[in-house]
């Protein structure tokens, strides 16, 4: 699996805004749990006018929202602990897995590669695993779910293929 640019933007776009969540007013900050495009920009180095369109697509799905105004800027829709990696991947780039644009399930091969149809489901349950249990809070506090970081001990796990 490649994750595409405008995926890798998006988690690390919401991730700004997960960290800013919970501030509250009175924590000294002028809009608390508010970010402007321009400050996500920055704090992720990712180009303004491709951030724009995530964030309209992250607004679309009901992941983000804008708050017009001085004080504007983007906020999450939701709690940190409500949204998950697949919700933001799935907001921007579709489906998590499909095959040429087909739901692995609908697949079918003939003869020897009939196969394959099983290991496309079963790629997707693996990808589901993941992505669909690591939430945006816990990117922002760091604390991954245990079962993805047992993933990321394997022997084999930081080896290039």
């Amino acid at each position: 699996m490649q994750v595409s640019a405008r995926a890798d933007y998006a988690l690390r776009a919401m991730a700004e805004l997960a960290a800013v969540a919970d501030e509250e007013e009175g924590s000294g900050q002028a809009r608390p749990g508010t970010l402007t495009g321009v400050e996500i920009s920055g704090a992720q180095e990712i180009p303004r006018k491709f951030l724009q369109n995530i964030l309209f697509d992250l607004n679309k799905a009901g992941l983000a929202k804008t708050q017009r105004g001085a004080g504007g800027g983007y906020r999450l829709a939701r709690r940190p602990e409500e949204i998950s990696l697949a919700d933001i991947i799935r907001a921007v780039e579709g489906p998590l897995a499909n095959v040429r644009g087909e739901w692995p399930e609908d697949i079918s091969y003939p003869g020897a590669a009939e196969p394959l149809a099983e290991v496309w489901i079963a790629l997707r349950a693996n990808m589901r695993a993941v992505l669909e249990q690591v939430t945006l809070a816990d990117v922002a506090s760091g604390a991954l779910p245990e079962h993805v970081l047992e993933l990321t001990r394997r022997a084999t796990a930081r080896e290039h293929h």
